[in-house]
């Protein structure tokens, strides 16, 4: 016997009830929260301060420049960057948790160090401990030339580990797009 399960069903969790005779299918909707809209994060990270759009598609030579020099994948050659009254930068990624996107944002100083980074979007059932203040907090003042790796200098969260991972990675892939494009 085959089943189709209907579209709106997909992405949550089914779960199978069965009683005599009769077999149940029921869904729980999946887990996500939106924890910042694009202005509260800019005002979290830089309060008070107004923002100008930057206009940024990475080249060819910039995305390989990304891919070989520092190792990191590019997801879109379009990237949404903002740069403050004074001379930061506020910039806004996704990576994947274990199977749903993670949306964050990074302030970077006018000095290069790593201002703050929020969590905007978190849409996995499990594993939004990397909202916490405490584990966020370690990529304060990291730089480009901060090695930016799990379990290094970024220390894990039991629990969490591909979302620690993954946004550790993405962070260090802006520092990096900060680095080679937009410091100059």
């Amino acid at each position: 016997m085959s089943m189709v399960i209907p579209k709106q069903w997909r992405g949550g969790s089914l779960r199978f009830v069965s009683v005599p005779g009769i077999v149940l299918l029921v869904s729980a909707p999946g887990f996500a929260a939106t924890y910042l809209t694009v202005e509260q994060a800019q005002q979290v990270i830089f309060p008070g301060q107004n923002f100008t759009a930057v206009a940024l598609i990475l080249s060819e030579e910039n995305q390989k420049a990304l891919e070989t020099q520092y190792g990191l994948p590019v997801h879109s050659v379009k990237q949404k960057i903002w740069r403050t009254e004074q001379g930061g930068f506020f910039i806004i990624d996704k990576v994947i948790g274990k199977h749903e996107l993670i949306t964050y944002a990074v302030g970077i100083n006018p000095d290069g160090s790593i201002r703050q980074v929020e969590v905007m979007d978190y849409r996995e059932a499990y594993g939004d401990a990397i909202r916490q203040k405490r584990w966020r907090r370690q990529f304060i003042g990291k730089t480009a030339a901060s090695s930016l790796e799990l379990d290094a200098d970024i220390k894990n969260i039991s629990g969490a580990t591909l979302s620690c991972r993954h946004v550790t990675e993405g962070v260090k892939r802006i520092m990096s797009l900060y680095e080679l494009v937009l410091k100059k």
